[in-house]
């Protein structure tokens, strides 16, 4: 018999996840402000009696924020449960609003990566995984033609929207483990979103501090960047605390790649670290990010 995940997408064992994504699409009908307020109350319902990788989240944030006190840190988780949230209330504005409809922001540092893009080597647009990704996503592809990476979530339906939105709105969408298929489309000028804050072990990962903590570090921005001549350019955008979005592009990163690709990983890592700081909430710390480190590191999780 075939998996539910090989079946059509019609039948009735896929029907949750139909009106599940029904009643989102529902919701971007409300103001924001309700948006808002559902995605807190859905959070705080989630980290209290559905407590999915709570206790990931609460080894990431001791791990990463040693300085902080237990109650503080407690603090924070919660206030990464209201983030994730309201990160699927973005997510369907973002698959399903009107570009007048959406949110307001403002997009700092434009000028980078249209300089960038107008080399014609394409453009490795570096970033990491945050609970805005969907939404500062959409806005970016309404300001530059835009490609990214990507990885199928295990729901089938969700899948299937995800992929359809992208081919709608991006330039290209590559499958993160198509490294050939990356580098094909940087050579042939694609702006593609790449965040590397996520590692598994492959060849191109070595065990580099993240916040001070070892972490498997993918290494292979260097050789990307290296093989095809793309400028790096940081990219981080942020939800405010008034409900309004701010997307910040920095200058391409200088002298990279180096002759040292774990170096410039690092160098990496304290530029993510840097932007994580700035809203810590929105980080996304479900992730084991400290998993399967090897001989002679504990297992934290």
């Amino acid at each position: 018999m075939a998996r539910a995940s090989e079946q059509p997408l019609w039948f009735p064992q896929h029907w949750p996840s139909w009106i599940g994504l029904a009643l989102f699409w529902v919701a971007t009908r409300l103001p924001w402000g309700v948006q808002r307020a559902l995605g807190r109350a859905l959070g705080t319902a989630v980290y209290y009696l559905l407590p999915i990788r709570r206790h990931v989240v609460h080894v990431n944030l001791r791990l990463c924020f040693p300085e902080k006190t237990e109650r503080e840190r407690r603090t924070l988780a919660r206030a990464h449960y209201h983030s994730l949230a309201l990160g699927l209330f973005e997510t369907c504005n973002a698959w399903w609003t009107d570009a007048v409809a959406l949110p307001r922001h403002r997009l700092i540092g434009r000028e980078h990566l249209e300089r960038a893009i107008a080399l014609g080597h394409g453009v490795i647009v570096l970033t990491s995984h945050v609970t805005t990704l969907e939404i500062c996503g959409r806005i970016m592809t309404e300001n530059f033609k835009f490609g990214c990476l990507y990885r199928d979530p295990n729901n089938p339906v969700v899948a299937a929207a995800m992929r359809r939105q992208r081919e709608r709105r991006m330039t290209i969408a590559v499958h993160f483990d198509d490294l050939k298929g990356l580098i094909r489309a940087l050579r042939a000028g694609h702006a593609i979103w790449y965040a590397p804050d996520q590692g598994k072990r492959t060849k191109q990962t070595e065990i580099l501090p993240f916040f001070g903590v070892p972490a498997i570090t993918n290494t292979a921005t260097s050789k990307l960047a290296e093989m095809t001549g793309a400028p790096v350019v940081p990219y981080f955008g942020r939800r405010e605390p008034d409900g309004a979005y701010t997307l910040t592009i920095l200058p391409p990163l200088e002298s990279f790649p180096s002759a040292d690709p774990a170096a410039d990983a690092v160098r990496i890592n304290q530029l993510i670290e840097q932007q994580i700081r700035l809203a810590p909430e929105q980080y996304l710390w479900v992730h084991k990010r400290f998993k399967a480190r090897g001989p002679g590191y504990p297992e934290v999780y």
